[in-house]
């Protein structure tokens, strides 16, 4: 057994996760032997296609790049060759639309300034196109538009009907070599037996075929058929448009040409379109042209391509070509899909077929061998070798026929389909619990799972926040009621509280929308939300015109912790808001809000006491995040926002309460040795106590905060890992580290849960990456395994059960098969060496019966078909000697 295992893992270790092409295509060279190589991966990628994909991608790639940076005088020369009218039409023109849909998408993709300029820019393609940059697009027009400007879709190829998996499980080599012995059976019956005789042979080997061929066929089939519906619930995305003026959330199939796309972090560009306005926004081209470098998007540079990432900042962007038009359309057009990756266990599984298969191979040689010697002798003591008949041609064919018996009885081809159907199994069951299992290895592998890090906020927590405590001007309140919300309007100045209410909105990602209905509707991260939600229950109780335009903006950065806004007084001065979390903005104040409303010097005991208030609040299990502002005589466009010289104005106290069954959770996989640790940004007070809360803290672990866990040595987090449950103040780099070192010191099958475009390289990095499907990023979801649908960590929970359960049930069926083959293969080689045919194919063998006996003769004798299914799948049917006479 020692040595069966170390051969596997010499011959065929495949990593749980982005497994080499040279370590895949290792392991198949080595099952090609027995099985056909077609159907024995008729479930996993086709390498060699892949390798076309790949370099057809890159060639594509290499010209978007050539586009995107070779100098426009180049581009026009190259172009001019192959230049072309664009027709207006008379469906265009009736439509009430004034440019071609061709040349609409070529000013995108082929980043056409000049094109765009002769337009009249975005404003002018916007009315080309009957767009409002603030309205939209109107939804009753939606058909005309698509049907004019074409859909968001990309042309798929057309799935694989029935008959061509029919056609793929007849090319098994044990089928061909069956139908081979099928077709000399049935020459040498009709020669020496003739007509209808000399077919029943051969005929019962042709049922028992088909027989084989429609039952593989058919499971192929509706596994096809589950794997195509996995992958349109990943292709399930939405995005935020504003359609009919209004904000609204939209799929990516609904997508139409003029309709206006609001981008954020961490979000994929469903179409092409032109930059309208936005904020610091960064594009990753990687995806289309192969440069690694961030495009920087502005008014000058407006163009914004399909199938790219927003790295940083936010923005507004019109779509000018959908589908197909675009170049990420005909980039996806060209490829195949890839399949799934095979999963170590599937590997593993081979590997004992292909040994026990090259087992039965040796066995059915020697089986052959000594039928034949036994033949020869046997004919030269009686009749001599000079002498040979047709019936000894069909000998000879039936003893060929035992030796395939025994190669088919000892394969054990089940178990890596076995995997397979398992796998495919639980990955429809998790989709009814709200699991999306992106790749088949990532069930299988959370089965091994022995370490969960997890977020807190949304993942433990319900993600539905409300401030609950504020401390303004030396004045801690709690706001969870209207009274106290007039409790706190009488307790600080007019002027503080305009300076408050102006911090909240402009400083803000968040957005009031108006839906269809006439209800308002707050838009943006939970956080923002919150603090949103909060700043409008107070303009309620004190409305006024705080008249200011923003000039700058700085979105929240995970690495900075902070946003910041710049906006433009009526005064002429300029003024720098700025929220983030608290030790860092205090640390950037040295003035705050008295209860006069005026800016005063902050002491050092005003400090302790600031600091004392942000630990209260924490303890309390509430995040905190301070506001504070500067004003500024002038600012530089290119400069970041100032990181000192702010005055405090507020701490906000958020209230974030944990799911429902979190605690339960937790405690189930304790008792099943799974260890939880939390990792957040938040305060490390306040990750505390939500780690005590839901039990993921208890005596004896270890609470560490991120700048203390980056200052450690080796050797140090050698010791402290095993230790820690909650990492609080973490940076992306930080739960990328630990992530690192529990695969790498510990031998740990690590599991990780984000929501991010940070935390992509965790997600990437870890054995399976959990995404959270409500609060998560693209990025996020593309670096996954498994998309969490509802963000809830009992769904994680399930996914490891599930994948626990998968494991259970492979080893019960590898025991029986392996069982149930080992011995057939003895009895079946000892029978045909002792008796000179195999017991499997006597029991199979139809009544044989010689010429001088009738078929009455032989209706009393008890006829072994007990196991007939069983066996006839295995694809045999061949009859050996008269039970009369002995006669052949």
């Amino acid at each position: 057994m020692e040595r069966l295992e170390s051969y596997l893992k010499e011959h065929f270790e495949v990593p749980a996760k982005n497994p080499s092409e040279e370590a895949q295509r290792r392991w198949r060279s080595a099952v090609g032997l027995v099985k056909n190589r077609r159907r024995r991966f008729r479930m996993v990628p086709d390498l060699d296609r892949r390798s076309q994909d790949e370099a057809q991608r890159q060639s594509v790639q290499e010209k978007i790049r050539l586009a995107l940076v070779v100098q426009k005088a180049a581009i026009t020369f190259i172009d001019g060759a192959k230049h072309k009218e664009y027709r207006i039409t008379e469906d265009i023109i009736k439509a009430g639309f004034s440019i071609n849909p061709d040349e609409l998408a070529s000013i995108t993709s082929k980043h056409d300034v000049k094109a765009l300029k002769m337009h009249g820019g975005a404003d002018g393609i916007s009315k080309k196109i009957r767009s409002s940059f603030d309205h939209g697009i109107s939804a009753n027009d939606l058909d005309t538009r698509q049907n004019i400007y074409g859909v968001n879709r990309y042309a798929e190829k057309p799935s694989r009907s029935f008959w061509m998996f029919v056609w793929d499980a007849l090319q098994d080599m044990t089928l061909i070599i069956l139908m081979v012995c099928a077709l000399v059976s049935a020459v040498v019956g009709l020669a020496s037996e003739g007509w209808p005789k000399g077919m029943y042979d051969g005929l019962g080997i042709i049922l028992s075929i088909l027989l084989v061929v429609m039952v593989t066929a058919i499971s192929d089939y509706r596994q096809s058929l589950q794997f195509k519906e996995l992958d349109n619930e990943k292709k399930k995305i939405f995005i935020h448009v504003t359609r009919d003026g209004s904000r609204q959330k939209i799929s990516i199939y609904d997508l139409a040409v003029g309709d206006i796309v609001h981008l954020s972090i961490g979000d994929q560009v469903p179409a092409d379109g032109l930059y309208i306005h936005g904020y610091s926004l960064l594009i990753d081209e990687s995806s289309l042209s192969g440069e690694s470098d961030p495009v920087y998007i502005s008014q000058d540079k407006p163009f914004i391509l399909a199938g790219t990432k927003v790295q940083d900042g936010s923005a507004k962007m019109m779509v000018t070509a959908v589908g197909m038009r675009t170049e990420w359309g005909r980039l996806m057009s060209t490829l195949s899909e890839g399949g799934e990756d095979e999963t170590p266990l599937q590997v593993k599984l081979n590997g004992v077929a292909t040994i026990i298969g090259k087992i039965g191979l040796m066995f059915a040689t020697l089986t052959f061998v000594v039928l034949m010697v036994r033949f020869l002798i046997e004919k030269g003591l009686t009749v001599g070798l000079s002498k040979w008949y047709s019936t000894d041609a069909l000998t000879i064919v039936n003893y060929f026929a035992t030796a395939v018996t025994i190669i088919v009885v000892a394969v054990p081809e089940g178990l890596p389909l076995a995997v397979t159907l398992s796998l495919a199994f639980a990955m429809k069951q998790l989709m009814n619990d709200k699991a999306l299992v992106r790749h088949l290895s990532a069930c299988e592998t959370m089965g091994s799972a022995g370490t969960i890090c997890t977020d807190k906020t949304g993942t433990l927590t319900t993600n539905h926040m409300v401030v609950e405590k504020i401390w303004i001007s030396e004045v801690s309140k709690s706001v969870t009621s209207n009274n106290s919300l007039e409790d706190l309007t009488s307790a600080i100045s007019p002027a503080t509280l305009s300076l408050l209410l102006q911090g909240i909105f402009e400083n803000t990602s968040a957005e009031l929308v108006t839906e269809k209905d006439g209800k308002q509707t707050v838009l943006g991260t939970p956080t923002e939300r919150a603090i949103f939600e909060f700043g409008l229950k107070l303009e309620g109780l004190d409305a006024e015109d705080r008249t200011c335009t923003k000039v700058k903006v700085e979105p929240f950065n995970s690495v900075k912790k902070k946003m910041a806004v710049l906006v433009s007084l009526q005064n002429g001065m300029y003024r720098w808001f700025t929220k983030g979390a608290s030790e860092i903005i205090v640390q950037m104040c040295d003035m705050m809000i008295d209860g006069d409303g005026n800016s005063v010097p902050l002491s050092e005991a005003q400090r302790k006491n600031i600091l004392d208030t942000i630990n209260s609040f924490a303890s309390d299990a509430l995040r905190t995040l301070c506001l504070a502002y500067k004003e500024v005589d002038d600012f530089e466009d290119d400069a970041d926002s100032p990181t000192s010289g702010f005055t405090l104005v507020s701490i906000f106290g958020i209230k974030d309460p944990l799911r429902p069954g979190v605690k339960d959770a937790v405690k189930a996989c304790m008792s099943a040795g799974i260890i939880v640790r939390m990792v957040t940004g938040d305060n490390i007070n306040t990750a505390k106590a939500i780690a005590k809360e839901c039990g993921i803290l208890t005596d004896g672990d270890v609470a560490i905060e991120g700048p203390e866990f980056r200052s450690k040595s080796p050797e140090e987090m050698r010791d402290i890992i095993p230790k820690i449950r909650v990492m609080a103040r973490s940076l992306p780099l930080d739960k990328h580290t630990l992530v690192t070192n529990l695969r790498g010191m510990f031998r740990e099958v690590v599991a990780v849960t984000g929501d991010g475009t940070n935390d992509a390289p965790a997600l990437h990095e870890a054995d399976i990456g959990l995404a959270m499907g409500i609060a998560g990023t693209e990025v996020a979801k593309e670096s996954a395994d498994v998309i969490v649908l509802d963000d809830n960590f009992t769904t994680i929970i399930n996914v490891a059960r599930w994948g626990r359960a998968v494991y259970i049930n492979i080893q019960k069926f590898v025991q029986f098969q392996l069982t149930v083959n080992i011995v057939a293969l003895v009895i079946n080689f000892v029978s045909a060496c002792i008796t000179g045919v195999g017991i499997i194919y006597s029991i199979l063998s139809p009544m044989p019966v010689c010429h001088d006996h009738s078929i009455s003769e032989f209706l009393d004798i008890p006829y072994r078909n007990d196991n007939i299914l069983t066996l006839v799948s295995q694809g045999v049917l061949l009859s050996q000697r008269c039970n009369c006479c002995g006669s052949i």
